[in-house]
């Protein structure tokens, strides 16, 4: 972790998500993957320049990358340090151009998350936060906001493509007189309960790990928790299954 800067990890973000806004401002072409989920030039550019810059820096730390060929398990399991990267998350969002898509690097010891880097380049908010050191917001300590009255009020985001019914029901049943939903696209949802815009943010759809796991470090280090639901044990990383259960970020 000693070797690790964190602000040349937030370089490397800025730079990925400048060359995706380079392609975000033209037409584009879109593939799609054998799990129906859709690629751009944009997310194979980012992780080039993401796995690139991390090789070069830090020969001796694995990748795990949405965009890259996945170790085995039996490979994996072993590993000490990794990173742990999604170069664009919230494809769908970058495609619809409403802006609500992010660069996620992370790197995880064991199974947690110790280092977290979210850019968001259309809305220039750079997230990041390193074990121990606290969690930030363009240089701002994290939380921002605080909600005094739980019970009267409660500000719960939830995921704009992928709002299942049990999520809903979910949030039907929260303890309090007034719900506010919000609704905003990629590792932003947990970067708002960790800035404490929103107080919740219920997933009871699939992910993946590098969906959550750099925000996820965000989330700790401003006083939060990512729970599995129905549960008090924290999201874990580098599982054999790639995909996260059910959480709650409270």
């Amino acid at each position: 972790m000693q070797t690790v800067d964190i602000q040349v990890i937030k370089n490397i973000a800025q730079e990925a998500g400048d060359a995706i806004m380079e392609i975000y401002t033209k037409d584009f072409h879109i593939e799609f993957k054998d799990d129906a989920s859709p690629l751009t030039e944009a997310d194979i550019k980012a992780n080039e320049i993401i796995c690139n810059s991390l090789l070069e820096l830090y020969p001796n730390i694995p990748i795990l990358s949405e965009e890259s060929k996945i170790a085995e398990y039996e490979v994996r399991k072993s590993w000490e340090y990794y990173w742990c990267i999604d170069p664009i998350d919230g494809t769908k969002e970058f495609i619809k151009k409403n802006g609500e898509f992010t660069v996620n690097i992370a790197l995880i010891h064991k199974s947690i998350p110790v280092l977290g880097v979210v850019y968001a380049p259309v809305l220039k908010s750079m997230y990041w936060a390193m074990q121990g050191g606290g969690a930030f917001l363009n240089g701002q300590k994290l939380p921002i906001y605080m909600n005094k009255n739980k019970k009267q009020k409660l500000f719960v985001v939830a995921s704009k493509s992928h709002l299942s019914p049990e999520t809903q029901i979910f949030i039907e049943a929260l303890d309090t007189k007034e719900i506010e939903l919000l609704s905003i696209g990629s590792s932003l949802k947990l970067c708002m309960v960790a800035d404490g815009s929103a107080d919740i943010y219920p997933r009871l759809a699939p992910t993946m790990e590098w969906d959550t796991a750099a925000a996820d470090a965000i989330v700790r280090e401003s006083g939060r928790m990512s729970y599995i639901f129905d549960t008090d044990t924290p999201l874990l990383y580098n599982k054999e299954n790639l995909l996260n259960p059910w959480f709650v970020v409270k």
